[in-house]
């Protein structure tokens, strides 16, 4: 049987593009790879990549010079966890700090591992997780 090898890609929907390029691309310091009016894409530690498209620019087909890609959009704040290093955990909560990101919440994990919850401008749930929140984390 032919295996997954990871998630590539993850997709958030967005009411203001340009306010959420800026939360992503500046307060959490992700690389721009790609964007024009109706989305944009950043690298996630050169292993994925985040796609932020304008709520509704994305729902129906897109037809290319080489395929289609089929519509899709979503509603409602959805979740998404970030790896980090259990080492930069305090870093990351002071720049969440310094840039006015409140905390939402923070747990320890009875497996390992720590998470710290807060909000994207969208109301989207960010997570940023030490190792040990999963057996392949």
């Amino acid at each position: 049987m032919p295996k997954l090898k990871a998630v590539l890609e993850t997709a958030l929907y967005v009411d203001d593009l340009m306010r959420a390029k800026a939360f992503y691309g500046d307060d959490l310091a992700l690389p721009l790879l790609f964007e024009n009016q109706r989305m944009c894409a950043f690298d996630v530690g050169g292993k994925s990549v985040l796609l932020l498209f304008l709520r509704g620019s994305s729902a129906h087909d897109m037809h290319t010079p080489t395929g289609t890609i089929p519509g899709h959009d979503g509603q409602g704040p959805l979740h998404m966890g970030f790896a980090i290093e259990a080492e930069e955990l305090a870093a990351w909560e002071e720049r969440l700090r310094e840039r006015n990101i409140p905390i939402a919440s923070r747990v320890t994990w009875s497996r390992g591992g720590t998470s710290i919850y807060f909000h994207d401008p969208d109301g989207h749930v960010l997570e940023l997780a030490t190792p040990g929140l999963w057996a392949t984390y």
